[in-house]
């Protein structure tokens, strides 16, 4: 088969479909996310059962989500922490908000989930810290300013994980003028430097296109 994108983004079917099967719930999140126009940046099934797994594997008891949108990612991880967990999740637009709100009570979570809105960097400091596990997914010029407060809010073994740090190989261009390929890049090099971290990164091809995740522990 030809590596394309469509070949990319079969394979991740084929890899949803054998690994983590059909949601109802999760459907109808993506359905009326679809509905009410939201776009189309959620992250992949796989990536969904990423999610969970690091959770369920780390023991995450308490996860901060930077990035709602629809509440796809978030009703994910709110299964993953259990009927003691609790996700507080921050999203900018009080009508992504609202969708998602909808969606993760319908998913049967709504009691685990706390939904801040508002801005990341208005909302993080009101925070009370103690997070286990926090998925940063929001606008990528702040990346550096959510993984310093990530590591505020953690502690030593908190796992933080990065989405979107592929750019579609943009991320070796170092006269890049894309803000959005500039603050992925300044936040991998903050994994890379910064003490309070030990991290890694995998580029990936699949529905997403050519993309990747950095995960990192708090040391």
């Amino acid at each position: 088969m030809e590596p394309t994108p469509a070949a990319w983004s079969h394979a991740d079917a084929y890899l949803a479909d054998t690994l983590v099967g059909r949601d109802p719930a999760l459907e109808a999140a993506l359905s009326a996310q679809r509905a009410a126009g939201l776009p189309e940046i959620e992250v992949a099934p796989v990536a969904g059962k990423l999610l969970d797994l690091l959770i369920r594997m780390s023991g995450a008891r308490r996860v901060l989500e930077i990035g709602t949108l629809g509440g796809y990612s978030t009703i994910w991880m709110a299964r993953a922490v259990g009927a003691e967990g609790r996700v507080v999740t921050i999203e900018a637009e009080a009508d992504n908000a609202a969708v998602a709100r909808a969606s993760i009570d319908a998913a049967g979570v709504g009691e685990r989930v706390d939904i801040r809105i508002g801005r990341g960097e208005d909302v993080l400091p009101t925070l009370v810290g103690g997070f286990d596990l926090v998925f940063i997914d929001a606008d990528k010029e702040s990346n550096t300013l959510y993984l310093d407060w990530a590591a505020r809010l953690g502690h030593p073994g908190t796992v933080i994980v990065l989405d979107n740090i592929g750019r579609d190989g943009e991320i070796v261009r170092d006269d890049t003028t894309d803000p959005k390929v500039i603050g992925t890049r300044e936040g991998l090099r903050m994994l890379g430097d910064d003490p309070r971290f030990d991290a890694t990164a995998l580029q990936t091809v699949g529905a997403k296109g050519w993309d990747g995740v950095a995960i990192a522990l708090v040391v």
